[in-house]
């Protein structure tokens, strides 16, 4: 299979990849040691440049897995690359170097790349002074590849092939048989595959050898021609952009039922269909840069393919191993039979001088004399001619035995016999008589051996057959998960998805920890941590930016508490949760905050202290038309102290209906109604500004100033209709979150759109504004008493709004929406927040409004980024409790919260113990297999998940419980 670039595709490619001259570079990331990806960008068009050292370069459209954290070469090209402009791509020469230079002037860099032997990526500045290099080497004694070193540019090959005359004595001085490629190869920058191309087009065979199909002396011009119509190649392909060709190569997959089945597997890339490969099946492209990509990235997937084609043969070869063996038994007890008859045989008809024989050892045995001595004696008996010493041939005394030559004694009068002489094993405590019934008595064992084993023999191959189809279908089926399966990217982080329905990802090290808040913490998200030895930073994903209830926070305090120092120690902990906007990378002055620790900034909220109860279980990615059916399957559940439901529990509207007379523009009449409340939500976020560093435990201990009180107001016509719901409602209705107000006492005010957008229009016709701020003065003071030291701050408002139009009056009031929530994230949500614990201790099951929608608040406000994909729609993939109509396409293993985990279907409880991970992960995927409402889809999905992957997350050495555990174990 063919990995790496020639001379003659550096050459198509380098023509091709001239397009990208003049992209400025975006990022840069590394997929491993030797392979690195470059982001390109001009005004829209964006492209990914991948160069892998020793082997390839190209532009890239496929996902490629990133690093999690860069390492130390790509962080070196991105401090001096980043935001240069590529302005040239050369090859040095006519070698396997390509030379990238970003930025020009003495600001310009290079980037080299060696696409030979073991090779290697250079960083040099405009002088080619090395400033990193990947790997550092020297080449004999003067040469040095090392940073502040020059590289080299001299020593690249400037011709594609030497003089002719240097040619042909490279060929004079060859071997006979030896292959004319392997002499030429060395000499020419061509490339092997070319070098066939020309030999073959001209005449040559594939593999020629030196003086027997090629002679130097007639043949030398027509290798000539060969080379000159390879610069002629070489020169074509600097000039024009060149086709991509993947040759492959046809595979015969091995079938039960006799019939032929093939795959294809790639084998080579090329930028010609050369003349060898001509009859092969292949591939055609449109430019071999997409070939290329197509071919690397593909290779992956065609592992899978070998690697299930590899155990479908194995498989068949076991069948055909059983067949054999079958035969070969049969063969050997047929020749056994034969074999023992014989002996038999030749005992009874040579009776006399076996009993003579046995007679002869027992007799020098009673008169006790020594065994070498009995053997001395048979060996004068043998020189004097005497019949019985000749027939013993050895003496296995120690077993009581002695082997004689035995000869048919009717062998001339019988011509039919068939019995050869044979060395037979004669048991000295039996007669002749005897010992040839004991082997008549083997070979009938043997022939009922036989006779079994021809019986047995259907059963036992149609077993065996029954067992390699029912492997090569679960080959075949794993292979095909393994293929859809979507690695899913958070599944690098610890993560679980909270029983209702929130991802929380948590960090394996330092360098994640930092990932995970840099890169992931996003607005509205929660982060989890606890003050212990290696506890893990936990971020809880939150797009909607609503409150994240106390359930899912408890959850992910468990998981940071259990990935640290206290699962091993199994001490009882308590962790902390905050606001993303409290977490800081920026130390105090003077102070440094190593890799993966952060400032937190305000109050943190302590979470009640959790037991160290984990969870290990699986989640199925369940296809599109089966998600449907889980939908809502995890979700937030609210439970009243008045009832133990678990549902949204609603109190009467009280209405109160004020009914004024419209003015002639058909303006409401109450309509500083409105804006007096509008008023009021200004002058609270004024005093909260105001009291922001005053203590606030009068507002803690006296939650009745602050009720939770919501105010619907519905401006349609010439009726205002305003719906208060009292203070021990749970749940705001939500059915229109876009039309919420918060002010500054948590008080949601809901106006419909369309009155608002009516009376918008309706405001720019409106009476002058100090007319109306008087009017707005008057019916607040008659409608609202107001408290201590509020009239100032009004006085206070009103000059600072003085010169405020409708316009703007309007566009301020519509911001306030995201305002009231900004200045309760600057406190820190203090007191205010919906599932901290003061909240749950004075009314359990309560939920505050949510601070900040962040749906479409303003038009021209921007959306912020939620993160790489934790939709919601993706975690709805996922389900834990599979039914037998959903089709399931890969199974996802999950450590969680023993709680997370609770209504999974397989799932088993992890505590702390002496257990190693990977064998309580065996265990628990044989306990779920020995499951008996588990379906064979199910089983076929659990056997296709890696045994690496399934042990991952388990936090360390723990023991496992799980109904009948013990029978699984033992």
């Amino acid at each position: 299979m063919k990995t790496r670039f020639n001379s003659y595709d550096i050459a198509c490619t380098i023509t091709e990849l001239r397009k990208l001259i003049g992209m400025r570079v975006n990022q840069i990331y590394d997929i491993d040691h030797r392979t690195y990806l470059i982001r390109l960008q001009r005004s829209e068009e964006k492209c990914v440049l991948l160069l892998e050292s020793g082997n390839r370069i190209h532009t890239t459209a496929f996902e490629w897995p990133k690093n999690v954290a860069p390492s130390g070469f790509s962080m070196k090209m991105r401090k001096h690359l980043k935001n240069k402009r590529l302005e040239s791509l050369t090859q040095i020469g006519v070698d396997r170097i390509i030379d990238l230079q970003f930025g020009s002037g003495e600001a310009a860099y290079h980037v080299i790349l060696e696409l030979y032997d073991r090779g290697n990526i250079v960083l040099t500045d405009h002088e080619m002074t090395i400033l990193n290099i990947l790997r550092p080497h020297t080449e004999g004694d003067k040469i040095r590849f090392a940073v502040k070193e020059k590289y080299p540019m001299d020593r690249a090959h400037q011709n594609t092939m030497p003089p002719l005359e240097e040619i042909q004595q490279h060929l004079q001085n060859a071997k006979s048989g030896e292959s004319l490629k392997k002499i030429l190869n060395p000499l020419l920058e061509f490339g092997s595959a070319v070098i066939d191309h020309v030999l073959l087009t001209h005449g040559f065979t594939l593999g020629c050898k030196i003086d027997k199909d090629f002679n130097i002396v007639e043949d030398m011009p027509k290798l000539i021609l060969a080379l000159e119509c390879a610069n002629e190649m070489l020169d074509h392909a600097k000039q024009n952009v060149s086709k991509g060709y993947i040759i492959q190569k046809k595979e015969k997959k091995p079938t039960t039922d006799g019939k032929e089945e093939f795959i294809h597997t790639n084998i080579e890339f090329h930028p010609y269909l050369f003349e060898q490969y001509k009859s092969y099946p292949h591939k055609e492209f449109d430019s071999f840069d997409v070939a290329v990509d197509e071919y690397f990235s593909t290779m992956e997937g065609q592992k899978l393919d070998l690697k299930a084609l590899q155990q479908e043969r194995e498989a068949l070869k076991k069948l055909e191993n059983v067949k054999k063996d079958h035969d070969q038994r049969l063969i050997t007890l047929e020749k056994t039979q034969e074999l023992d008859k014989q002996k038999a045989e030749l005992i009874s008809r040579n009776q006399t001088l076996v009993d003579n024989a046995i007679l002869a050892i027992q007799s020098a045995l009673a008169n006790q004399m020594a065994w070498p001595d009995i053997k001395v004696l048979l060996k004068e008996a043998e020189s004097r001619g005497d019949p019985v010493a000749c027939a013993i041939k050895q003496l296995k005394l120690e077993t009581n035995h002695i082997s004689l030559l035995l000869h048919d004694p009717y062998e001339e009068s019988d011509e039919e016999s068939e019995l050869k002489p044979m060395l037979i094993d004669i048991d000295l405590a039996h007669t002749a008589f005897a010992n040839a019934r004991k082997y008549y008595n083997q070979k009938r064992s043997a022939a009922k051996k036989q006779q079994k084993t021809i019986e047995s023999q259907d059963k036992a191959l149609k077993s065996a057959e029954k067992k390699t189809k029912q492997t090569l279908k679960e080959v075949q089926i794993i292979h095909s998960i393994n293929k859809l399966r979507k690695i899913y990217w958070f599944e690098k982080f610890y993560w679980c998805i909270s029983s209702e329905n929130y991802l929380v990802i948590g960090g394996r090290d330092q360098q994640q920890n930092e990932l995970i808040v840099k890169r992931y913490l996003k607005s509205g998200d929660i982060y989890v941590h606890a003050d212990l030895t290696g506890a893990s930073s936990v971020v809880i994903k939150n797009p909607d930016g609503g409150p994240v209830p106390p359930k899912t926070l408890a959850e992910a305090g468990t998981m940071a508490v259990a990935y640290s120092i206290a699962w091993d120690a199994k001490v009882v902990a308590g962790a902390w949760w905050v606001h993303n906007d409290q977490v800081s990378k920026t130390a105090p002055t003077g102070e440094y905050l190593t890799t993966g620790s952060f400032m937190i900034r305000g109050k943190k909220n302590y979470l009640p202290p959790c037991q160290l109860v984990m969870g290990f279980g699986f989640l199925f990615r369940l296809e599109e038309s089966s998600i449907e059916r889980h939908k809502d399957e995890r979700k937030v559940k609210i439970i009243d102290d008045d009832s133990e439901h678990t549902e949204s529990v609603t109190e009467e509207d009280r209405e109160i209906e004020l009914i004024g007379d419209s003015d002639e523009d058909g303006q409401p009449a109450d309509k500083n109604c409105l804006s007096s409340i509008q008023e009021e939500s200004k002058s609270d976020l004024i005093k909260e500004e105001n009291d922001a560093n005053q203590d606030t435990s009068d507002e803690e201990d006296n939650p009745s100033q602050f009720p939770n009180t919501q105010i619907k107001i519905n401006l349609t016509g010439s009726k205002v209709k305003l719906d208060i719901k009292s203070n021990h409602s749970s749940k705001i209705s939500q059915k229109d979150p876009d039309d919420v107000i918060y002010l500054g006492d948590d008080k949601p005010v809901i106006i419909n759109t369309v009155a608002r957008e009516e009376n918008s229009k309706v405001k720019s016709k409106a009476v002058p504004k100090k007319e109306s701020k008087e009017e707005t003065e008057t019916k607040k003071n008659d409608q609202v008493v107001l408290k201590r030291g509020q009239k100032g701050r009004l006085k206070k408002m009103k000059e600072k709004y003085k010169d405020q139009d409708e316009e703007d009056r309007k566009l301020s009031m519509q911001v306030l929406k995201s305002a009231g929530a900004a200045k309760e994230d600057k406190k820190k949500n203090r007191n205010k927040d919906p599932s901290g614990p003061k909240q749950q201790t004075k009314k359990k099951g309560t939920m505050r409004p949510p601070p900040q929608q962040n749906s479409q608040i303003v038009d021209n406000i921007e959306d912020e980024d939620t993160g790489p994909g934790p939709e919601v729609d993706m975690l709805d993939q996922l389900t834990g409790k599979p039914v037998l109509e959903d089709e399931l396409l890969f199974a996802v293993p999950v450590v969680a919260p023993y709680n997370t985990v609770l209504n999974y279907k397989f799932k088993v409880k992890l505590t702390p113990g002496t257990g190693r991970r990977g064998k309580a992960a065996k265990t628990a995927v044989a306990v779920f297999m020995k499951d008996k409402e588990i379906t064979s889809r199910e089983k076929d999905l659990l056997k296709a998940v890696k045994e690496e992957t399934i042990a991952r997350n388990i936090p360390g050495k723990v023991k496992i419980s799980a109904p009948q555990i013990q029978k699984v174990k033992k």
